[in-house]
């Protein structure tokens, strides 16, 4: 047995989905009167193995497992639609479309993922029942450490892994324990493996620093002479995660301490999502930006377009583009920030930068791929080198790229830093981002940075 095999999760994943992917086509072509011909059952084997693929590729159920629900549901729509987008471009090219019954093909693409939510929930509500019969998997963990304490929260609070905390094994004095234990001691670790057997325990969880490595190997001795299942809970807590996961490398196990949150599903629908808003934006505004390219080019003399050189992702140089607001065009080494009441700001200039008309160019800058419509705020290069040095984990901001509006600015960081407390929040909210990202963060970022701007706060 595996950590994975979680009764619901292979049985959702080998049974209960494929029966319903194959069933609900069926029923849609009852429920429309339609013949149940050999085009159908080819279109039911190739769904089966194409939905598989994709649920393996997108694995919802890994967030399903970690209790994120609405990533869950997310992950499961997306899944079946990457499926019948794939479906219907077999159908187009082959020219087997005109096989099928548009009112049911239309029905079973719509019908489908509901029907999986739904069972999914169903089966899960039934399954609770289970634990209180005493058919949940026994659990100790060797450590009672604050990432053993963590774990046993999970299996308290997470009912579908099937898992009953027995209690912990520590060879340290109680009042070395971190505070909020709910289970209790049941002895040192020489006491494992005789309550292994007494209790027939089926899952241990090892919970120990690497110094503990001697100790780690007698428990192992002893526990050969059981049926436990036995796993070790890696201490990644003591580090500032960011994305962490587990992974693999040509076969081989890693865990990321420090990732982007835009890796496999997610980055093609930031990307996405960076083209249609962003194609759509240009095309409402380019007429405003006409006028303020025409305004800016005879109100002041220099160059409408203001490039100034930035780090972009993974800490690369790209060029940004604004309207110029200033009577400088400042990119050297040394940068002085905007200030309030700055003479070098022009007149027109101090309006575009109290609605932020300035940064509108930068939908360009989107479309280049150099930047994304809601990310950390990309800042001049001198500034960067000048904050990297004196601010923990600044540069973990370039792990994505930089945006027009983020959740910094957003939450009253816009316009001057002119302390380090200041960039110091900034960057917090930055980071913050990158660990919480969801496409719901974005499009609330976006309808708040309208709000913002209408309020014209910290911006000169």
């Amino acid at each position: 047995m595996t950590l994975n095999d979680i009764p619901l999760v292979p049985f959702f994943q080998r049974v209960l989905d494929p029966l319903i992917v194959m069933v609900s086509l069926y029923l849609c072509t009852v429920l429309f009167q339609e013949p149940f011909t050999g085009y159908y059952m080819i279109l039911m084997i190739l769904a089966f193995f194409i939905a598989s693929g994709m649920d393996n590729y997108i694995d919802p159920y890994r967030t399903w497992r970690s209790g994120r629900m609405a990533a869950y549901v997310r992950d499961t729509v997306v899944s079946w639609s990457l499926t019948v987008v794939v479906l219907t471009l077999i159908g187009v090219t082959s020219g087997l479309g005109s096989a099928f019954n548009l009112d049911v093909l239309l029905c079973w693409a719509v019908a489908t993922p509901v029907i999986l939510l739904l069972s999914h929930e169903a089966v899960w509500r039934m399954s609770i029942g289970r634990i209180g019969r005493g058919e949940a998997r026994s659990v100790i963990i060797i450590g009672a450490n604050d990432v053993g304490l963590r774990f046993a929260d999970i299996c308290d609070n997470q009912p579908n892994l099937f898992m009953h905390m027995l209690g912990f094994f520590d060879d340290r004095t109680e009042d070395r324990h971190p505070p909020g234990r709910r289970h209790p001691i049941r002895g040192k670790m020489d006491k494992v493996s005789a309550f292994v057997r007494e209790h027939n325990v089926k899952m241990i969880f090892i919970s120990q620093p690497i110094s503990a490595q001697p100790r780690i190997r007698r428990l192992l001795d002893e526990l050969q002479d059981t049926t436990a299942s036995v796993y070790f809970l890696p201490d990644i807590y003591v580090f500032d995660l960011m994305q962490a996961r587990f992974d693999n490398v040509g076969g081989m196990p890693v865990i990321a301490i420090c990732e982007t949150p835009f890796t496999g599903i997610n980055s093609m629908v930031k990307r996405t999502s960076d083209i249609i808003l962003g194609s759509l934006i240009l095309i409402m505004l380019l007429p405003i930006m006409l006028v303020i390219a025409l305004v800016v080019r005879f109100t002041s003399p220099g160059p409408v377009i203001f490039r100034q050189r930035r780090y972009g992702l993974y800490g690369e140089e790209i060029l940004v583009y604004k309207f110029r607001s200033m009577t400088t065009v400042d990119d050297g080494n040394t940068i002085v920030q905007a200030r309030k009441d700055d003479q070098r700001v022009t007149p027109v200039g101090a309006f575009l930068r109290r609605t932020s008309l300035d940064e509108l160019p930068q939908f360009f800058n989107v479309l280049q791929g150099r930047m994304s419509i809601v990310g950390p705020r990309p800042h001049a290069v001198a500034h960067n080198e000048q904050y990297r040095k004196l601010i923990k984990g600044y540069m973990l901001r370039h792990k994505v790229k930089p945006g027009i509006t983020g959740w910094a600015q957003v939450n009253g960081m816009r316009g001057e830093t002119d302390t380090l407390d200041k960039m110091e929040a900034r960057i917090q909210y930055d980071l913050s981002y990158l660990r919480n990202w969801s496409l719901l963060l974005d499009l609330l970022i976006i309808i708040k940075t309208v709000s913002v701007v209408l309020k014209r706060e910290n911006a000169h």
